[in-house]
């Protein structure tokens, strides 16, 4: 399985936008700016996050995008499934009856059990946890300066 690139982007549109403040509508050229993202490409994915509730648009002038929820009530779960739809893994497990061999099939409940394990850790990754986690990691990588004062002359 391969997450598309649509839902890749749409993730990080959403940590972006998960990173301004509460109520902040953002640019659509500044969402694809950041995100090198494309305008048409923007307005594609962002689609289905507007339907589900996840990102809200305002048109005209001082017109863009914003969280309709706060970060911590938005999961990675989330926008991968506005994305993608349900996760399924396997056909078998689109729903009642897809498989005239669920009932026996041993790897059947491995399906599910590996679905069911993904969608759980999917949806611990809240957008608030993961923009906490990209500033710890940003200022990981920043140079430590010297915090002592420069000697006198």
């Amino acid at each position: 399985m391969l997450i598309t690139r649509a839902t890749e982007y749409a993730i990080r549109a959403v940590l972006y936008l998960a990173k301004q403040p509460a109520g902040e509508i953002v640019l659509k050229k500044d969402i694809c700016q950041t995100q090198d993202i494309t305008p048409a490409f923007l307005t594609k994915i962002l689609q289905p996050l507007i339907k589900a509730g996840i990102v809200g648009s305002q048109r005209g002038v001082g017109g863009g995008f914003y969280l309709a929820r706060s970060p911590e009530r938005i999961t990675l779960l989330d926008v991968v499934e506005a994305e993608e739809g349900p996760i399924y893994i396997n056909q078998c497990l689109m729903g009642e009856g897809s498989c005239a061999r669920d009932v026996f099939c041993p790897v059947h409940g491995a399906w599910r059990h590996i679905r069911d394990e993904m969608t759980r850790v999917l949806a611990e990754y809240t957008f608030a946890r993961l923009s906490a986690m990209e500033s710890e990691n940003l200022g990981a990588r920043l140079p430590l300066q010297n915090l002592s004062p420069p000697p006198a002359p």
